[in-house]
């Protein structure tokens, strides 16, 4: 039985992994004029596949995985590593991070979708009304401050992208619905390191090795919070999450991914605080809530401290 603590918990596990996420845009952005985006993919799950065997070797978790199960992983390291990562990467040769923030807000969409579908999970009332919700808070975070208005464009980049968040959501609804019988950390462990390995071929194709020696301690600490948190811990967390919440529930998080990008520029770039920006990240919040049904939870939880 899922406890409203279970929910609690995994709205947690998602709600770091986007952060993470969203922050990855500022380390990314810090790392690339040293390394081209297809060598910086290799050294982030090179570096997340080390640190989570060492978390298996801590935690004392077994390796062993039953043979019936190893195809399954093949196809999710594929999906959710390789294929995503370097969709993602091309397309951000061509788009810049903003408006692939706002394509990734597109990928709860998919996943309801996909939800309905496969895993018959229904959709409601407030499920609507807070994807609709996040989905307008995302527009006013991702388009605040950008002096032209939001028009797509006939671009690569953007077709990429829209084929990364169609990825994204297959990717989650397959995790759930296999239940491979392993703990998340070490289905994240394997898909790590199939990631790892189906990446590697870029590196040797951009001799990416001569970069790393042009590399100052700065950015080997954005890769290395690149390879710990958004490749190791971020994985190992959502899947922790759609160990317990439905899909589409865990998909909507991902509205949050423009916001944490937002305050991480904040904080690290020094960018201006623009009005509007924070006005969508309230909105977003409100989506995410309504999506997850803690709408009654958070009322209960504000009228009981305006009564002390």
């Amino acid at each position: 039985m899922i406890t409203s603590g279970n929910k609690y918990a995994a709205s947690l596990y998602a709600t770091m992994s986007i952060t993470f996420w969203g922050v990855s845009f500022v380390s990314t952005k810090a790392v690339l004029d040293k390394l081209d985006p297809f060598t910086l993919l290799v050294i982030r799950f090179g570096i997340g596949a080390v640190f989570l065997f060492i978390l298996l070797l801590i935690l004392n978790e077994k390796l062993t995985i039953n043979m019936t199960y190893i195809p399954h992983l093949i196809v999710l390291g594929i999906l959710g590593v390789f294929i995503h990562q370097v969709i993602q990467a091309s397309a951000l040769l061509t788009i810049d991070a903003s408006s692939a923030g706002w394509m990734i807000s597109l990928s709860p969409i998919f996943t309801v979708i996909l939800s309905m579908i496969f895993l018959y999970e229904k959709m409601t009332l407030f499920k609507a009304i807070g994807m609709i919700l996040a989905l307008f808070g995302v527009f006013l975070v991702t388009t605040a401050g950008s002096e032209q208005t939001f028009e797509p464009v006939l671009n690569i980049g953007y077709l990429l992208m829209l084929l990364s968040t169609l990825n994204w959501a297959i990717y989650s609804v397959l995790l759930k619905k296999l239940s491979i019988p392993l703990s998340p950390l070490v289905i994240t462990f394997y898909m790590s390191t199939i990631g790892f390995i189906l990446t590697f071929p870029f590196l040797i194709r951009n001799k990416g090795w001569e970069s790393l020696s042009h590399l100052q301690t700065g950015e080997w600490a954005h890769l290395f919070f690149l390879g710990i948190f958004v490749s190791g811990v971020a994985y190992w967390y959502w899947a922790k999450a759609l160990h317990v919440l439905e899909a589409t529930q865990v998909s909507v998080f991902l509205y949050l991914e423009p916001l944490a990008t937002l305050i991480a520029a904040v904080v690290l770039l020094h960018e201006k605080i623009i009005l509007i920006s924070v006005i969508g990240g309230i909105i977003i919040i409100i989506g995410v809530i309504f999506v997850n049904g803690q709408l009654h939870h958070v009322l209960n939880w504000f009228y009981g401290r305006n009564k002390h």
